[in-house]
């Protein structure tokens, strides 16, 4: 079994923390360094002591001098670090980015959204994602993923929302212009800095917030994105839709709950119950990590915890007019780190599924 030389920037956040629990329990990956900032000095078994076995690691500093030189580096960074970092490593590594800087494809929708340095767009690791069809079949984002370098890990609350919507708009069922989506969001993925407005257990136990709100979200512009591709464009046709998007922080520590609807085609409203569900059976078909729910069964982000995998369900409200779809996801995991673990299995000619699992730590 070849053995692949692992480092993790960022490493004592949660989403680099979360790479290193999968990572840990892989014998084909070696965790030989982790670096971070205010950490750094630190043994890791004091920021991360539910991974043992990597917890005589030393913290060390994040740069390109440190990181060079593994096999396969993992950047869990703020946006705008992990772009400058990039390019002064290795090309010949394998380097999965889990920040924003090299998901969108148009500057402009960086410059309106996050502002500063414009990084080159990365190969996208959403491996279900619809591209368009060919030959009637769907194509997805997986075959674009094999033998690549440098990978970027999509957004977790815009992983929840694509997997839930998508199909409806690569079959035309939606007015592509009327789209909402309200997302549960656990508070892992606010990250780990100290807020008091929002983060202390004071002001969380207890209670919801919203933020982001009014289409400034920084996960809109990508979610767009990835409907333009299902509907078998690029980025630059992300103008032709439309996302109202508001994410309410929940009193749970991981987890994403989406409920995103839009108003029906005609083509939808011509359609039975039965023939709407059967386009999501049809489109996640074959998706090891796809798991479309028995019909009265809703998501729910307890059944997901610690899974690779996204819990589907669609629904039609015929007074109304509108299709709604739902998706659990664990933010932290499919969200974030099990994706790109499953986008770098494919990278390297792995199993998919390889150190990943779809069973969940419910209740």
């Amino acid at each position: 079994m070849a053995k692949y030389t692992v480092a993790v920037a960022g490493a004592t956040g949660y989403a680099g923390g979360e790479a290193l629990r999968i990572l840990a329990a892989r014998p084909d990956f070696e965790v030989t360094c982790v670096t971070g900032h205010s950490s750094v000095g630190d043994r890791l078994g004091k920021h991360m002591p539910h991974i043992p076995q990597l917890a005589d690691l030393v913290v060390e500093d994040t740069t390109a001098d440190v990181l060079n030189g593994h096999d396969v580096v993992v950047l869990a960074l703020p946006h705008g670090a992990s772009g400058k970092l990039a390019s002064q490593l290795d090309p010949d590594t394998v380097v999965v980015d889990l920040g924003a800087d090299h998901r969108l494809e148009e500057r402009s929708a960086w410059d309106a959204f996050y502002g500063g340095d414009f990084y080159e767009h990365w190969t996208y690791g959403m491996p279900e994602l619809i591209i368009g069809k060919a030959d009637g079949e769907y194509v997805r984002q997986r075959g674009n993923l094999a033998g690549v370098k440098r990978i970027a890990g999509p957004g977790c609350n815009v992983t929840a929302t694509t997997l839930a919507m998508q199909p409806a708009v690569a079959e035309g069922l939606i007015d592509v212009r009327d789209i909402v989506a309200d997302l549960v969001v656990g508070y892992s993925g606010a990250g780990k800095s100290l807020k008091r407005t929002n983060l202390l257990a004071a002001e969380a136990f207890g209670s919801a917030l919203p933020y982001g709100v009014g289409g400034t979200h920084r996960h809109i512009p990508e979610i767009l994105q990835n409907f333009a591709h299902a509907a078998g464009g690029n980025g630059a046709d992300a103008s032709r839709f439309s996302l109202g998007f508001t994410p309410i922080l929940a009193p749970m520590a991981r987890g994403i709950l989406a409920t995103v609807s839009a108003r029906m085609s005609d083509k939808a409203l011509a359609m039975s119950d039965d023939d709407i569900r059967q386009v999501w059976l049809n489109a996640y078909a074959g998706q090891e990590f796809m798991v479309m729910l028995p019909q009265g069964v809703l998501p729910a982000t307890a059944n997901v915890v610690g899974s690779n995998a996204a819990h589907i369900q669609v629904v039609t409200d015929r007074n109304a007019g509108r299709l709604i779809a739902f998706a659990a996801i664990d933010n932290l995991n499919r969200g974030t780190a099990g994706q790109a673990v499953q986008s770098l299995n494919i990278a390297l000619g792995l199993p998919e599924d390889q150190g990943l699992t779809k069973i969940g730590v419910a209740p």
